[in-house]
């Protein structure tokens, strides 16, 4: 029996009583990562010793990429032979040739197979090309080859917005063994950033059964991410339901979740800790608790009563630091104080109370935004008050976002270019624009296209920034290598991209930094963006001007902060608001249908204003003013 993971303790048998599976919680996926792909290493090396093949389930998708890296990296660097190693794959999209690259077969031997030593005759991946007439004996010829295996020793999984594991959508039963299926909805909607639309993504594919995946002596399975969060807490602390597949992992005697801190943050012991043990009560916890309970009592902070306290399990905290009277006045004053209409600061008075520093003044800023467009629709609003208000701010788009830029956009600006430029060359015009329609571009048509999607991006961007009065010069287009791939897989990231993002801060020397930490983003690339950030700031740490440098977390275009976690919120007149939707207006290919929407039919900008809008109608809620609409800030601590 493969022995449990161990990465750090679970938690107490009283902190986790509401879960049903063996959790564990990682600071990243990257670090977690790092320990799954030591484990399975040190389990091939055990059956190698055996004398014995060592028997994988593989999934494929976000999740479990890089494990596969630091697979790669163990066998290049540190000598791990997977010559004892037999795989099988999850599942497969069907109908779709193992030669399309949006297959599994594709995938996995991109990120995994052709780097290291395995024998070819030893990976099975479902085949997504059988006759349809046929499926039924190869899902059963499947099904024995795993037995012949001698079964599955380690299988590793993600999981799905509909709680499936392998392609086991909901309805799937118990005992349900490898088959063909149909997808849900939503799971194809989850796949479209990689097929360039839902329309584009298969409608069935072939899984392993439920059952066939319990059969595994161990299981791993993965999740990343805050758009992870509610479903891991269906599965680990709901009941068994065939609704959601992984839940049935409940029944496995050796099944260990493996989750990020964002994915395990509607956990009990993560979201309500006060519920299931003793709380280290730091002030963000207080408010935590305190903004909780005005929900579950349906009152203000000022009009809770100890009753209200001690019916809710938070006697503890009322005798600690109660009574209630004054503990509501402390944080409603706390709450009231993150409130600031001047987000760099207002010259000339006294800061005390402020979230923002008076001086200097003006201030230098820097707004990174991953993509041409966060910048606008995460914080437009401030973004508009910082340079109205004197200060010097500077944005710094770290990425191009040409791939968000759907080939109907890149023809239609081709065939205006052929319409503008009568002496040009319409024959290679016409070829960009046949490539395209039939997909089928050369390596050099292909490079052209994509800065031609990029140069859109581009002017979109400096449409929005001069609309909001920012100097050309003062807009930084970083083009970070690890994205400029052009497609949906990036390359890992590089010291060039933390070198890039460090020569920009050290040029600009700035007073306040503002960065995307919306960890909901489908492509991860705004963690990885963030990351970047994290890191350059550690290199430029020892600098002097680095330590009056503030440092501020957006959130907008998939989540917002939860109230407790704001340490700023700029309030926004309904005018603003109108001004920041023509800001985010000026990004045209990302509207009416942007490519990859994730779980949210709303275009960005209703998003941001129903979000905005929220943010102020929760603290209005609470009991502090009643204003239109308000954009939230962490500061984050370095």
């Amino acid at each position: 029996m493969t022995e449990k993971l161990k990465f750090i303790a679970p938690g107490s048998q009283e902190e986790t009583r509401f879960e049903k599976l063996h959790l564990v919680v990682y600071p990243s996926p990257e670090k977690a990562a790092i320990e799954i792909a030591q484990s399975i290493a040190q389990l091939i090396e055990k059956r190698k010793k055996e004398n014995r093949n060592c028997v994988l389930g593989l999934a494929t998708g976000n999740s479990p990429l890089n494990v596969y890296r630091e697979l790669v990296r163990l066998h290049k660097q540190e000598g791990l032979s997977f010559k004892n190693v037999v795989a099988f794959n999850l599942d497969e999209y069907f109908p779709i040739s193992k030669e399309n690259s949006q297959s599994y077969v594709h995938f996995m031997h991109s990120n995994l197979f052709d780097h290291i030593d395995i024998d070819k005759s030893n990976i099975h991946i479902p085949r997504g090309d059988i006759d349809q007439g046929k499926i039924l004996d190869y899902c059963n010829w499947y099904e024995n080859q795993i037995k012949k295996a001698g079964g599955i020793d380690l299988q590793l999984l993600g999981i799905g917005q509909t709680g499936h594991i392998g392609f086991n959508e909901p309805g799937s039963h118990l005992n349900s063994r490898t088959r063909l299926i149909r997808l849900d909805y939503l799971t194809r909607r989850d796949a479209a950033k990689a097929f360039e639309g839902v329309e584009n993504v298969p409608r069935r594919a072939i899984t392993m059964g439920v059952r066939t995946i319990l059969d595994a002596r161990c299981i791993y399975i993965m999740a990343w991410g805050n758009n992870k969060a509610k479903i891991v807490r269906r599965a680990v602390e709901e009941s068994e339901t065939e609704f959601v597949s992984a839940s049935f992992l409940q029944e496995h005697h050796n099944t260990t979740f493996i989750v990020d801190q964002e994915a395990a943050s509607e956990l009990t012991r993560i979201k309500t800790p006060w519920v299931v043990k003793q709380v280290d009560w730091t002030e963000e916890k207080i408010m935590h608790a305190v903004t909780w309970l005005c929900t579950k009592a349906n009152k203000s902070i000022l009009k809770l009563t100890d009753e209200d306290y001690n019916q809710n399990s938070l006697s503890e905290l009322i005798s600690l630091h109660g009574p209630s009277y004054d503990l509501n006045i402390r944080m409603f004053n706390k709450l009231q104080r993150t409130i600031t209409g001047w987000p760099g600061g207002k010259p000339h008075v006294d800061d005390t109370y402020r979230p923002e520093r008076s001086s200097p003044a003006p201030k230098r800023a820097i707004i990174f935004s991953p993509h041409p467009d966060d910048d606008v629709i995460s914080m437009g609003g401030t973004f508009d008050r910082l340079v109205s208000q004197g200060n010097q701010v500077h944005i710094a788009y770290q990425t191009s976002g040409s791939v968000a830029v759907s080939d109907e956009d890149a023809v239609r600006f081709l065939e205006v270019s052929q319409d503008m430029d009568a002496n040009g060359n319409p024959q290679e015009i016409q070829g960009l624009v046949e490539g395209i329609k039939r997909k089928q571009l050369s390596d050099e048509q292909f490079r052209r296209v994509l800065k031609l999607k990029g140069s859109i991006r581009k002017r979109e961007s400096l449409g929005a920034t001069r609309y909001f009065g920012l100097p050309d010069d003062q807009v930084h287009f970083l083009n970070l290598p690890f994205y400029e791939t052009g497609k949906i897989i990036k390359n890992p990231v590089s010291q060039l991209d933390i070198d890039i993002v460090v020569n920009l801060i050290e040029r600009i020397k700035p007073h306040q930094i503002f960065a995307a930490g919306d960890l909901t983003d489908p492509h991860g690339t705004h963690r990885v963006c963030l990351n970047i950030i994290f890191d350059a700031l550690k290199i430029l740490k020892p600098r002097p001007f680095i330590k009056d440098c503030w440092v501020w977390l957006y959130r907008g275009a998939w989540e917002e902060w939860e109230t407790h976690e704001i340490d700023m919120a700029v309030p926004m007149s309904p005018d603003q608001i109108l001004r920041k939707r023509k800001a985010i207006f000026y990004h045209e290919t990302q509207k009416d249908g942007v490519m990859f929407q994730g779980n949210d039919d709303r275009e960005f900008w209703v998003r941001a204003e129903d979000r905005n809008r929220e943010t102020a109608n929760r603290y209005r809620f609470l009991g502090l003013p009643d204003y239109a609409a308000m954009e939230a800030f962490r500061r984050y601590h370095f």
